[in-house]
């Protein structure tokens, strides 16, 4: 067999010629010229190790010697050839020839006691072991490299050591170690050229007889790990239980994968480089952690944490956003899972430790953009009032706004005054950001996008940029502001006498929170006398709604407010306000005798408008009379409800409400459909056509809905974080009030914590039922798991 290789002479190697391996003082790269030197030989000028005619006498070898030129002219020469045997490979390799027949060569081993064999131990490991004993009909029992013995199947057999018989099996780790020492992968590109030009396949002895000169064990396995590790050169043509036949790839090929195992290895480096930045960082105190923005300075890694990112909220954009971040977390020695991912970009200080994961995977709108600013802006500087001439002067009135005290703008403000006759007249003022958007503008097409604008614990994102809601759209304490007004005479039952809708001008008076609105009514002052009136409407309003069939379900809302959320521990402020309590009430009374007159006039006039209804459940609210009034009964009395309805041409019963129709109103600052409603009721005002058809509307509130069904469920997941944080930080010997709501299963309760308003769910003792209070502390709280465990204290 002849080889071709470099060194510093050429020779010629017959069957009975040195191996190649004798030859490895240096690797010459074809394609330019290269030589890279060993000091084996103390090689001094390149000259290359070609095939030719060798003479023997009396066995001896014949070299001859070329100078470096006519090796080069050779080598060009060579390359020439190996172009053609390259074309011809690209073919496939149909017609491999070899030596002895394939089936004959592929001639399977039976296995037996003493032999040493390789077997797959799972799908990453592959192991040495010497063969035992049969064990069952097909299956052996071995003993491995690391000293342990188990049962294998033939087919985990993947290679059998030849010319081994009675192996010692306290010499396999030695056997392992001379193997490794004397591989050398760069043998098979030599191999493979050879091969390839003779158009060649062969078997694992006879590569070990070209490469070692031998077919010794230890050769025939070195042969073999080379040939198994290789995925460059060769590929198995044919495979008979533990034997397999190998041919050379075509050169094309073997170029492909070249190049794909440079960019692999490429890949490798740079992750490598990334993974110890993370590390870095991970290591790094909190206040010294890089910032977020650095991470997105260069393109390569901007592009691995972005995937992170991605996997970390469930949203990859394709598998190759998966695949890399399964990765560095596989490198960062991690689970693949998101919680993973979430942990890690916290504690390399990316994402802060309360990180609002809905904002991202719900894709939020937490800003505007600066051409949306600028707008609005210009609408701020020169926007004309199209209702200047015909709106009403109101400013004598005295005018409440009643909000949380953490409202950033104000929609609505109330008035009432007692009529000669007794009766009541009440104003209800409407902020009017009608005035500034028109509909189809730029600002109105944004709005409309966001659908509301969405209130958490740890910020606001408003539905119009913030200077353009606060200086114009907001009523202002003391201030002269634009509004839309519905003014309501009531009869004595509380049913509507007398109504009208029209543009007004106001100057509020009071800016009042719930808290101080209802220490106001209970001082009952005579200088707030309309306060009281608004207070006595309300009264009336709700005894003649429950007259119509309307359900009364007042229960527990919890207001929660995060100080710095970006700190470690920030600060936590938490609120629970009954919906009975009169301020509250009053309030929610007069916007549903806003919303049924704005249902009343847009009917009357034939208005297209959002009409909400709910149809009549026929519920027997007596069924529910042995349960304590408050949020017991009314968490009952909601769970057999049907779901709300909405109709754009005319009115709809709303059965819970008790009234004829109802259309939302009073808050077009905060509500896409509120200002919709807006555009159609003034259009009418103005004696134009309205903006939109019932068809139209239709189409906008599909759009909205879906954003604002968005808006709800990321303000219910990032309050019910907050509370399970607020929870986790309480001491855990502190007992919590809870109400049993109803049973779920066996003794297991649905409980609202009245402390903070949240409802959970514990097992009770026997003798509790629904609607009684029991006690329990928080055994674990878990935010980031949602994960919230409760235990009741027996007396």
């Amino acid at each position: 067999m002849a080889f071709r290789a470099v060194n510093s002479c050429s020779v010629f190697c017959s069957a009975s010629s040195p191996p190649l391996s004798a030859f490895r003082c240096c690797h010459f790269n074809p394609r330019n010229l290269q030589f890279r030197w060993s000091s084996k030989l103390n090689c001094r000028s390149p000259v290359l190790w070609h095939k030719h005619r060798v003479s023997r006498s009396g066995g001896g070898r014949f070299y001859s010697l070329y100078s470096i030129v006519e090796s080069v002219v050779e080598e060009l020469e060579f390359l020439r050839r190996r172009k053609k045997v390259s074309a011809t490979a690209k073919m496939g390799m149909v017609g491999m020839s070899s030596d002895d027949g394939t089936e004959d060569k592929l001639m399977n081993r039976t296995l037996e006691k003493g032999l040493l064999l390789e077997f797959k131990k799972d799908s990453e490991r592959v192991l040495l072991a010497v063969a035992q004993r049969p064990d069952g009909k097909k299956n052996w029992m071995v003993f491995d490299q690391n000293g342990v013995t188990s049962s294998i199947k033939p087919q985990q057999v993947t290679y059998i050591v030849p010319g081994v018989q009675n192996f010692e099996q306290t010499e396999i780790a030695g056997f392992i170690k001379k193997a490794e020492d004397n591989l050398d992968p760069s043998l098979l590109e030599f191999a493979w050229l050879e091969l390839l030009e003779q158009n060649k396949a062969v078997t694992t002895e006879e590569l070990a007889e070209m490469i070692f000169g031998s077919t010794e064990p230890l050769d025939s396995y070195c042969a073999h790990l080379l040939l198994s590790r290789d995925e460059l050169y060769f590929t198995v043509l044919q495979t008979k239980g533990s034997r397999s036949f190998y041919g050379p790839r075509p050169t094309d090929q073997v170029e492909e994968l070249q190049r794909k195992k440079l960019a692999k290895e490429a890949a490798e480096k740079e992750l490598q480089e990334f993974v110890e930045l993370l590390k870095s960082a991970k290591a790094m105190p909190s206040k010294s952690k890089p910032p977020k923005s650095s991470w997105a300075a260069e393109e390569k890694t901007r592009h691995k944490i972005e995937s992170l990112e991605s996997y970390a909220i469930d949203a990859c954009k394709d598998d190759e956003q998966r695949k890399t971040a399964g990765m560095i977390l596989k490198a960062m020695g991690l689970v693949r899972t998101t919680s993973a991912a979430v942990n890690l970009l916290i504690d390399i200080g990316y994402f802060p430790r309360h990180v609002n994961l809905d904002l991202q995977k719900f894709n939020i709108r937490t800003y505007h953009s600066d051409e949306i600013i600028a707008a609005a802006e210009s609408l701020l500087l020169g926007a004309s009032d199209p209702d200047e001439v015909d709106r009403k002067n109101l400013t004598h009135l005295k005018v409440y706004a009643i909000d949380v005290d953490e409202a950033d703008e104000l929609d609505d403000a109330l008035s009432a005054t007692r009529l000669p006759d007794g009766r009541i007249k009440i104003w209800i003022h409407v902020a009017d950001p009608a005035r500034f958007v028109q509909p189809g503008s730029i600002v109105d097409r944004e709005a409309m996008e966001r659908g509301t604008s969405i209130f958490l614990p740890t910020a606001t994102y408003p539905m119009f940029p913030e200077k353009l809601a606060m200086d114009g759209m907001s009523l202002k304490q003391g201030e002269i502001c634009n509004a839309v007004t519905v003014s309501v005479v009531l009869h004595s039952d509380g049913s509507i006498a007398e109504y009208s809708v029209e543009n007004s001008i106001i100057k509020p008076t009071y800016m009042l929170t719930y808290e101080s609105a209802s220490e106001l009514l209970s001082l009952n002052l005579e200088e707030e006398a309309e306060l009281k009136v608004l207070s006595e409407a309300a009264t009336l309003r709700l005894a003649w709604r429950r007259q119509q069939g309307a359900i009364d379900m007042p229960s527990l809302e919890t207001r929660i407010k995060v100080a710095n959320p970006e700190d470690l521990d920030p600060e936590i402020n938490l609120y629970v306000e009954n919906q009975a309590n009169p301020a509250m009430r009053l309030v929610s009374e007069m916007m549903i005798l806003c919303g049924e007159v704005i249902a009343t006039f847009g009917s009357r006039n034939n208005i297209p408008l959002p009409y909400r209804g709910q149809p009549q459940t026929n519920i027997d609210v007596s069924a529910f009379a042995h349960l304590p009034e408050g949020p017991v009964r009314s968490s009952a009395i909601v769970r057999t409800m049907r779901a709300a309805e909405i109709d754009f041409s005319k009115p709809i019963r709303h059965g819970i409400l008790g009234i004829s129709g109802y259309v939302q109103f009073t808050s077009p600052i905060r509500r896409y459909l509120d200002l919709v409603a807006h555009y159609q009721v003034k259009a009418f005002l103005r004696g134009d056509s309205p903006p939109y058809s019932h068809g139209q509307l239709e189409g906008i509130a599909s759009t909205v809905n879906i954003n604002t069904k968005l808006a709800k469920r990321l303000s219910s997941l990032s309050h019910r974080y907050w509370v399970l944080e607020y929870l986790r930080r309480q001491p855990k010997e502190n007992r919590y009030r809870a109400l049993i709501l109803r049973f779920i299963k066996d003794r297991i309760a649905a409980l609202l914590l009245v402390e903070v308003g949240l409802q959970a769910s514990a097992w009770v003792s026997l003798g509790a039922e629904i609607g009684d209070e029991v006690q329990v502390r928080v055994v674990d709280a878990h935010p980031r798991d949602d994960v919230l465990s409760l235990k009741e204290i027996i007396q």
